[in-house]
């Protein structure tokens, strides 16, 4: 099953531009803060956010990183 998963810092402004992208479309989404877990951040190699992933069955399909409007919508239409 594909899920989309973001990782993000409450005081991330870009972070704030992809929550409110996705919420336009009405998809939800995993919101992850890698610095509360580490495992996962270090399992998916999160190295800044914000990290949006689209992730079937643990495998990554896609990754944007930053506030991408054009990639965050082929993530949506992949879904």
């Amino acid at each position: 099953m594909k899920k989309i998963i973001k990782f993000e810092k409450e005081d991330c402004n870009p972070c704030k531009m992809v929550s409110e992208y996705f919420k336009t479309y009405d998809v939800s989404i995993e919101a992850v803060n890698p610095f509360n877990n580490p495992e996962t951040a270090m399992k998916y190699k999160i190295r800044s956010v914000p990290t949006t992933l689209l992730v079937d069955n643990d495998e990554i399909v896609m990754r944007v990183i930053g506030y991408q409007p054009n990639e965050l919508k082929s993530m949506i239409d992949s879904l």
